[in-house]
Protein backbone atom coordinates (compact mmCIF):
# COMPACT_ATOMS: atom_id res chain seq x y z
CA UNK A 1 0.00 0.00 0.00
CA UNK A 2 3.16 2.23 0.85
CA UNK A 3 4.63 1.76 -2.63
CA UNK A 4 1.24 2.38 -4.39
CA UNK A 5 0.61 5.58 -2.92
CA UNK A 6 4.45 6.75 -2.96
CA UNK A 7 4.45 6.23 -7.01
CA UNK A 8 1.98 8.88 -7.40
CA UNK A 9 3.52 11.39 -5.08
CA UNK A 10 7.27 10.31 -7.29
CA UNK A 11 5.40 11.11 -10.53
CA UNK A 12 4.24 14.07 -8.89
CA UNK A 13 7.69 15.64 -7.82
CA UNK A 14 8.91 14.96 -11.26
CA UNK A 15 6.02 16.71 -13.09
CA UNK A 16 7.10 19.44 -10.86
CA UNK A 17 10.62 19.42 -11.22
CA UNK A 18 10.01 19.02 -15.21
CA UNK A 19 7.79 21.81 -14.68
CA UNK A 20 10.23 24.39 -13.12
CA UNK A 21 13.03 23.18 -15.68
CA UNK A 22 10.60 24.52 -18.52
CA UNK A 23 9.59 27.44 -16.40
CA UNK A 24 13.71 28.64 -16.36
CA UNK A 25 14.66 27.55 -19.09
CA UNK A 26 11.26 29.50 -21.18
CA UNK A 27 12.98 32.49 -19.00
CA UNK A 28 16.80 32.22 -19.54
CA UNK A 29 15.50 31.82 -23.56
CA UNK A 30 13.27 35.35 -23.29
CA UNK A 31 15.84 36.80 -21.31
CA UNK A 32 18.53 35.40 -24.22
CA UNK A 33 16.73 36.97 -26.97
CA UNK A 34 15.79 40.45 -25.02
CA UNK A 35 19.65 40.91 -24.58
CA UNK A 36 20.30 40.23 -27.91
CA UNK A 37 17.89 42.54 -29.15
CA UNK A 38 19.42 44.98 -26.91
CA UNK A 39 23.02 44.46 -27.89
CA UNK A 40 22.17 44.62 -31.54
CA UNK A 41 20.16 47.73 -31.16
CA UNK A 42 23.34 49.36 -28.90
CA UNK A 43 26.06 48.02 -31.41
CA UNK A 44 24.00 49.63 -33.73
CA UNK A 45 24.33 52.99 -31.73
CA UNK A 46 27.69 52.52 -31.18
CA UNK A 47 28.85 51.87 -34.79
CA UNK A 48 26.89 54.92 -36.20
CA UNK A 49 28.19 57.38 -33.34
CA UNK A 50 31.93 56.27 -34.43
CA UNK A 51 31.31 56.68 -38.02
CA UNK A 52 29.75 60.33 -37.01
CA UNK A 53 32.84 61.20 -35.42
CA UNK A 54 35.62 59.48 -37.58
CA UNK A 55 36.52 56.80 -35.33
CA UNK A 56 36.87 53.24 -35.53
CA UNK A 57 34.67 50.87 -33.30
CA UNK A 58 37.71 48.75 -32.77
CA UNK A 59 38.93 52.04 -30.53
CA UNK A 60 36.22 51.01 -28.09
CA UNK A 61 35.38 48.44 -25.67
CA UNK A 62 32.27 47.56 -24.26
CA UNK A 63 31.86 46.98 -20.83
CA UNK A 64 28.82 45.25 -19.94
CA UNK A 65 27.64 46.57 -16.31
CA UNK A 66 26.24 42.88 -14.66
CA UNK A 67 26.10 44.33 -11.22
CA UNK A 68 22.70 42.81 -8.91
CA UNK A 69 22.00 40.35 -12.57
CA UNK A 70 22.16 36.85 -11.07
CA UNK A 71 24.55 34.17 -12.94
CA UNK A 72 22.13 32.80 -15.23
CA UNK A 73 21.73 36.14 -16.99
CA UNK A 74 25.11 36.23 -17.50
CA UNK A 75 25.55 32.94 -18.74
CA UNK A 76 22.96 34.15 -21.54
CA UNK A 77 24.64 37.68 -21.72
CA UNK A 78 28.42 35.53 -22.46
CA UNK A 79 25.82 33.65 -25.17
CA UNK A 80 25.75 36.40 -27.33
CA UNK A 81 29.40 37.21 -27.47
CA UNK A 82 29.81 39.85 -24.80
CA UNK A 83 33.18 39.32 -23.41
CA UNK A 84 32.97 42.18 -20.54
CA UNK A 85 31.52 42.24 -17.54
CA UNK A 86 31.58 45.15 -14.85
CA UNK A 87 30.72 44.95 -11.56
CA UNK A 88 30.59 47.71 -8.83
CA UNK A 89 30.29 45.28 -5.13
CA UNK A 90 33.57 43.09 -4.28
CA UNK A 91 32.22 40.62 -2.83
CA UNK A 92 29.49 40.08 -5.97
CA UNK A 93 32.61 40.00 -8.39
CA UNK A 94 34.09 37.41 -5.97
CA UNK A 95 31.26 35.29 -5.65
CA UNK A 96 30.35 34.93 -9.56
CA UNK A 97 34.03 34.63 -10.51
CA UNK A 98 34.03 31.69 -8.72
CA UNK A 99 30.89 30.07 -9.98
CA UNK A 100 31.55 31.79 -13.98
CA UNK A 101 34.44 30.41 -16.23
CA UNK A 102 37.21 32.51 -17.31
CA UNK A 103 36.43 32.96 -21.41
CA UNK A 104 35.77 36.40 -20.49
CA UNK A 105 37.15 39.66 -18.37
CA UNK A 106 36.00 41.02 -15.34
CA UNK A 107 36.01 44.55 -14.82
CA UNK A 108 35.65 45.80 -10.85
CA UNK A 109 34.00 49.75 -11.57
CA UNK A 110 32.81 50.81 -7.94
CA UNK A 111 33.95 52.42 -5.53
CA UNK A 112 36.96 50.27 -3.29
CA UNK A 113 38.08 50.61 0.59
CA UNK A 114 41.29 48.91 1.01
CA UNK A 115 39.81 45.68 2.73
CA UNK A 116 38.04 44.41 -0.09
CA UNK A 117 41.24 44.68 -2.71
CA UNK A 118 41.70 40.90 -1.85
CA UNK A 119 38.25 39.96 -2.98
CA UNK A 120 38.77 40.76 -6.14
CA UNK A 121 42.58 40.72 -7.13
CA UNK A 122 43.00 37.17 -8.33
CA UNK A 123 39.93 37.47 -10.74
CA UNK A 124 39.49 41.78 -12.06
CA UNK A 125 40.94 42.06 -15.49
CA UNK A 126 41.17 46.31 -15.02
CA UNK A 127 40.35 48.03 -12.04
CA UNK A 128 38.75 51.54 -13.25
CA UNK A 129 38.43 53.22 -9.83
CA UNK A 130 41.45 53.86 -8.06
CA UNK A 131 41.43 56.95 -6.21
CA UNK A 132 44.10 57.37 -3.72
CA UNK A 133 48.00 56.46 -3.76
CA UNK A 134 46.77 53.84 -0.60
CA UNK A 135 44.20 52.62 -2.66
CA UNK A 136 46.76 52.01 -5.22
CA UNK A 137 49.23 50.43 -2.80
CA UNK A 138 47.23 48.05 -1.32
CA UNK A 139 46.51 46.58 -4.50
CA UNK A 140 50.46 46.27 -5.50
CA UNK A 141 51.07 44.19 -2.78
CA UNK A 142 47.99 42.11 -3.14
CA UNK A 143 48.84 41.69 -6.69
CA UNK A 144 52.49 41.22 -5.78
CA UNK A 145 51.58 37.74 -3.75
CA UNK A 146 49.48 36.46 -6.69
CA UNK A 147 53.04 37.09 -8.91
CA UNK A 148 49.81 39.51 -10.93
CA UNK A 149 50.38 42.94 -13.22
CA UNK A 150 47.01 44.43 -12.14
CA UNK A 151 45.79 46.98 -14.84
CA UNK A 152 44.14 50.27 -13.04
CA UNK A 153 42.37 53.16 -13.98
CA UNK A 154 42.16 56.22 -12.12
CA UNK A 155 39.42 57.47 -11.39
CA UNK A 156 38.86 61.60 -11.48
CA UNK A 157 36.29 63.60 -10.07
CA UNK A 158 34.81 65.89 -12.64
CA UNK A 159 32.11 67.53 -11.26
CA UNK A 160 31.01 69.38 -8.14
CA UNK A 161 28.60 66.37 -7.01
CA UNK A 162 29.68 64.97 -3.21
CA UNK A 163 28.03 61.73 -3.71
CA UNK A 164 31.17 61.17 -6.46
CA UNK A 165 34.65 59.94 -5.67
CA UNK A 166 37.62 60.23 -7.21
CA UNK A 167 40.70 62.11 -7.38
CA UNK A 168 39.89 66.15 -8.11
CA UNK A 169 42.78 67.73 -7.68
CA UNK A 170 45.55 67.97 -10.75
CA UNK A 171 48.70 67.64 -8.31
CA UNK A 172 47.11 64.65 -6.62
CA UNK A 173 46.38 62.94 -10.20
CA UNK A 174 49.61 63.41 -10.81
CA UNK A 175 51.49 62.17 -7.74
CA UNK A 176 49.13 59.56 -7.79
CA UNK A 177 49.68 58.33 -11.91
CA UNK A 178 53.46 58.76 -11.33
CA UNK A 179 53.44 56.44 -7.88
CA UNK A 180 51.47 54.00 -10.06
CA UNK A 181 53.89 54.01 -12.80
CA UNK A 182 56.74 53.11 -10.45
CA UNK A 183 55.24 50.03 -8.41
CA UNK A 184 56.15 46.91 -10.04
CA UNK A 185 52.72 45.03 -10.31
CA UNK A 186 50.59 47.98 -11.10
CA UNK A 187 50.26 48.70 -15.17
CA UNK A 188 47.87 52.30 -15.07
CA UNK A 189 46.37 52.06 -17.90
CA UNK A 190 43.87 55.14 -18.38
CA UNK A 191 41.37 57.27 -16.14
CA UNK A 192 37.79 57.03 -15.78
CA UNK A 193 35.27 59.51 -14.44
CA UNK A 194 31.03 59.40 -14.04
CA UNK A 195 29.42 62.12 -15.19
CA UNK A 196 26.13 63.16 -13.11
CA UNK A 197 23.04 61.88 -13.59
CA UNK A 198 21.49 64.87 -15.85
CA UNK A 199 19.55 65.57 -18.91
CA UNK A 200 21.96 68.53 -19.22
CA UNK A 201 24.23 67.31 -22.10
CA UNK A 202 26.20 70.83 -21.47
CA UNK A 203 27.40 69.43 -18.22
CA UNK A 204 27.88 66.04 -19.42
CA UNK A 205 30.06 66.90 -21.81
CA UNK A 206 32.11 69.24 -19.71
CA UNK A 207 32.98 66.36 -17.43
CA UNK A 208 34.27 64.30 -20.53
CA UNK A 209 35.80 66.90 -22.21
CA UNK A 210 37.70 67.25 -18.70
CA UNK A 211 39.06 64.03 -18.11
CA UNK A 212 40.46 63.79 -21.80
CA UNK A 213 42.15 67.07 -21.44
CA UNK A 214 43.63 65.75 -17.93
CA UNK A 215 45.05 62.69 -20.03
CA UNK A 216 46.10 64.55 -23.38
CA UNK A 217 48.98 66.72 -20.40
CA UNK A 218 49.53 63.40 -18.20
CA UNK A 219 50.45 62.26 -22.19
CA UNK A 220 52.26 65.38 -22.54
CA UNK A 221 54.50 64.82 -19.34
CA UNK A 222 55.38 61.38 -20.81
CA UNK A 223 52.69 59.26 -19.00
CA UNK A 224 51.15 56.60 -21.34
CA UNK A 225 47.47 56.99 -20.43
CA UNK A 226 45.50 54.73 -23.26
CA UNK A 227 41.77 54.33 -21.81
CA UNK A 228 39.26 56.70 -21.56
CA UNK A 229 36.74 54.65 -19.18
CA UNK A 230 33.31 57.02 -19.57
CA UNK A 231 29.93 56.87 -20.69
CA UNK A 232 27.09 54.41 -19.84
CA UNK A 233 23.43 54.24 -20.68
CA UNK A 234 22.22 57.40 -20.63
CA UNK A 235 25.51 59.39 -21.79
CA UNK A 236 27.66 57.13 -23.51
CA UNK A 237 26.78 58.90 -27.00
CA UNK A 238 28.47 61.68 -25.86
CA UNK A 239 31.44 59.72 -24.31
CA UNK A 240 31.98 58.66 -27.51
CA UNK A 241 32.49 61.82 -29.24
CA UNK A 242 34.98 63.06 -26.33
CA UNK A 243 36.90 60.28 -26.88
CA UNK A 244 35.85 57.40 -24.57
CA UNK A 245 37.65 54.10 -25.47
CA UNK A 246 35.77 51.91 -22.77
CA UNK A 247 31.96 52.58 -21.85
CA UNK A 248 30.24 51.06 -19.23
CA UNK A 249 26.57 49.75 -20.03
CA UNK A 250 23.86 48.08 -17.89
CA UNK A 251 20.13 49.03 -18.38
CA UNK A 252 20.71 49.15 -22.24
CA UNK A 253 22.20 45.57 -22.44
CA UNK A 254 20.21 43.95 -19.44
CA UNK A 255 17.09 46.34 -19.06
CA UNK A 256 16.23 48.41 -16.40
CA UNK A 257 16.82 46.46 -13.02
CA UNK A 258 14.10 45.89 -10.61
Amino acid sequence: MDLIQSRPFSLYLQLVSLTFRIKRDSFSFLKYVMITENLKILEDRISLKCCECNRNRSEIKLIAVSKTQPVEIIEEALLTGIKDFGENKAQELRDKSELLGADFHWHFIGHLQTNKVKYIISSAEYIHSVDSIKLADDIDKKARQINKVQKILLEVKTSDEEAKHGLADYKEIFDTVKFCIRAENLDVTGLMTMAPFTEDKLVIRSCFKKLKKIKDELSNSGFNLTELSMGMTNDYEIAIEEGATMLRIGTAIFGERK
